[in-house]
């Protein structure tokens, strides 16, 4: 079964629930590549959540600026470069984390 719709969505989430829809895809879903997506997902929302934060609290002493840029730019980049796969139905795994988990 394709489930393309599925995994774009997990990667969108990012704009509107980053932490509610993959936990939901990862609880609700039965395919394991979409599982194994979703727990991805998750983690990377979670890990840039600290990091983006972290760098925000740090940027009131000029320190975390550079670091909020960064990891805000990869909080964008890669969900949207997940969607594309996602919908040209190639495999798509984070950076760090997909190595992790599989």
């Amino acid at each position: 079964m394709d489930h393309k719709g599925v995994k774009a969505i997990t990667h969108a989430s990012t704009f509107f629930a980053p932490i509610l829809v993959p936990l939901v895809v990862w609880l609700l879903m039965q395919d394991r590549n979409v599982k194994n997506l979703a727990l991805q997902a998750l983690l990377f929302h979670i890990i840039m959540s600290v990091l983006l934060s972290i760098s925000w609290a740090l940027s009131f002493v000029l320190i975390g600026i550079p670091f909020l840029l960064a990891f805000g730019f990869m909080a964008l980049y890669y969900p949207i470069k997940g969607i594309i796969y996602a919908l040209q139905d190639r495999p798509f795994r984070y950076p760090v984390i997909g190595s992790l988990i599989g």
